[in-house]
């Protein structure tokens, strides 16, 4: 059961709030419409809900508020507007890449692909998909955990008619099977055809709380929609007429030249304007929407749909790439045993960096363009003679603040919380990312891997072009050459994590990119003039009077590397970026890193 209690979303300057003390509940077994007009606060009450809107209230899902849920996909499955995702992303990456996020299999989203009907599709792009696709993708997405609740806002909207019927279908299969459905909704038809319940929102307030019978028979009345340029005239008189026959008739004039009249047919209403000499344009029997009802919040068991509507064991009619009605219960089935619970890992967020890494055409196209570039830069600068071994194998020249090595592994350290928030995937609301340390361990993980690997290769491809463009002996491995790789792979490393945490702070890549190329152009040339100041001492011997302080001795080796590294660090570039991580990281924890969010 789904519910919520005094939801109130903050105001913002002089406005009143989108939602005010919002309480109602969602019962397992039944589909609840939040129904209201374009404004009336239900995107915000599921927001809310989600505990992505600031405000105040309390929702609670089978007892307990989302954030003391240990496994929120498993409980509730969310579908808010468009899917979220990289729009190069092909189908089927994104719904592997969600699975490593939610801890089901791999064999999950194959599953659920043919289950919506995608199959055929798996190869598509995310952004290249119909809105009918792009639809089943966001519930199979909202289905990958198997969840217990649904929560949906307008998702039939733009849908033909048999994929409305197919998706409300899915709904009904859910909400039979045990689980709470609650979708929003601005058609009063729709919410009378598909719901069992129906929470009428205005303003932000609740309006009325009802079963769809009593909802039907409230709400939705039938009337005569009549076109006529004298409007006024004609609604006295039809008024007139049924006072004096004592018929319960209400006349309502809508936006111009139109009326809807209730309480009447057709026949009667065309008599009074011949008798009046009132000419009509459109007559017509329809089934109107009276407007809000008074509050009259009710409870009880869901009620029996009206008549004419589709039952829930009639199947959804079928076309195209539309599934049949077993596409649907096999899609919402397995929360008691078609999914296997999933297990808490610490390699979880580990699993969904790797797909979302490999998952889109930038990062190969990223490593092309530093591979291409360090090549070039390599042979034209050992095409002189006179540049220093190290910066021709790393394609440096000195008029460049860094290596493309070093942009390169930036630029991918950006992308890897850049595109989370300019297509978030783990979360429903737009620009949202959950700042969770397992996600970001995962994120400096990988980006630090990938940079070694970036970098090595590099290193490997450029003296292979070297030996084979001017022969293997003008090409001699320095002596230094352990200290050389440690501030190669020091520098790409800490490049990378320039480029995610300056992401991560400011919320873009371009961001992350701009801290990574403010370290050799800012930075460092300030720390240099500070750096070789006659008051600097130096760290000579440093290495010696730990290890007497340690105690035990250890060897040569290790003195040698410990020497080379701190040497390394105390260059005004490794100051430099050594600051600079540490100032991104705390800002990283300082702007929103919460405990109580976990993998």
């Amino acid at each position: 059961m789904l519910q919520a209690i005094g939801l109130t979303s903050t105001p913002r300057r002089d406005r009143p709030p989108a939602v005010d003390d919002l309480t109602f509940e969602a019962r397992p077994g039944a589909v609840t419409a939040l129904l209201g007009s374009r404004g009336s606060g239900k995107t915000t009450a599921l927001r809310l809900m989600l505990e992505l809107e600031p405000g105040r209230g309390i929702t609670y899902f089978r007892g307990r508020p989302l954030h003391r849920i240990a496994h929120p996909p498993r409980e509730v499955g969310v579908l808010l507007g468009d899917i979220p995702g990289h729009p190069s992303r092909t189908l089927r990456g994104q719904l592997r890449m969600l699975c490593a996020a939610t801890g089901v299999p791999a064999s999950r989203a194959e599953e659920l692909t043919r289950a919506v009907g995608l199959a055929g599709l798996e190869r598509r792009r995310i952004g290249t998909l119909p809105i009918g696709a792009d639809r089943r993708l966001g519930v199979a997405s909202a289905l990958l955990g198997a969840p217990h609740t649904l929560l949906l806002d307008e998702p039939g909207a733009g849908l033909s008619v048999p994929e409305s019927a197919w998706l409300y279908e899915l709904l009904r299969a859910h909400a039979a099977d045990g689980g709470t459905v609650l979708y929003a909704t601005e058609d009063p038809k729709d919410a009378a055809r598909n719901a069992d319940r129906v929470v009428t929102l205005d303003g932000g307030r609740l309006v009325a709380d009802q079963d769809v019978t009593e909802f039907a028979r409230t709400r939705l009345r039938p009337r005569v929609a009549v076109r006529t340029p004298q409007a006024a005239r004609l609604a006295a008189a039809v008024t007139q007429e049924a006072r004096a026959a004592r018929r319960p008739v209400e006349v309502v004039a809508e936006n111009g030249n139109r009326l809807s009249v209730y309480g009447s047919d057709c026949a009667a209403v065309g008599d009074t304007a011949f008798r009046h000499g009132v000419p009509i344009h459109r007559l017509a029997a329809e089934t109107g929407d009276s407007g809000p009802v008074p509050r009259t919040p009710e409870s009880g068991a869901p009620g029996r749909r009206p008549a004419g509507s589709a039952s829930p064991g009639t199947a959804p009619p079928t076309g195209e790439g539309v599934p049949s009605a077993d596409g649907a219960r096999e899609a919402s089935a397995g929360r008691t045993g078609g999914v296997r619970r999933p297990a808490r890992s610490p390699l979880r967020p580990l699993r969904y960096e790797i797909h979302r890494l490999l998952g889109v055409p930038s990062t190969p196209l990223v490593a092309a363009a530093v591979l291409l570039g360090s090549v070039t830069l390599a042979l034209l600068l050992g095409r002189g003679g006179r540049a220093a071994l190290p910066a021709v194998l790393a394609g440096w020249p000195g008029i460049s603040p860094l290596p493309p090595a070093a942009l390169g592994a930036g630029l991918l350290g950006a992308f890897s919380f850049g595109e989370e928030y300019r297509y978030p995937a783990l979360t429903t609301g737009r620009g949202t990312v959950p700042r969770r340390p397992g996600l970001l361990l995962a994120k400096l993980a990988v980006a630090a891997a990938v940079a070694l690997l970036l970098g090595a290769v590099v290193v490997v491809i450029d003296l292979e072009a070297l030996r084979f463009v001017y022969g293997g002996e003008l090409i001699s491995v320095p002596r230094n050459w352990p200290s050389l790789c440690v501030s190669w792979f020091g520098l790409l490393v800490g490049c990378a994590w320039a480029g995610v945490l300056g992401a991560g702070v400011f919320r873009a890549a371009a961001a992350g990119v701009a801290a990574v190329l403010a370290v050799p152009v800012a930075f460092v040339p300030l720390l240099q003039k500070v750096l070789t100041g006659p008051s600097v001492r130096s760290a000579a011997g440093l290495p010696a009077r730990l290890r007497e302080f340690a105690g035990p001795q250890w060897s040569p080796a290790v003195d040698r590397w410990l020497t080379g590294g701190l040497r390394v660090i105390g260059q005004p570039a490794g100051v430099a970026l050594s600051l600079t991580l540490t100032g991104l990281l705390c800002a990283y924890v300082f702007t929103g890193l919460r405990r109580k969010a976990r993998w």
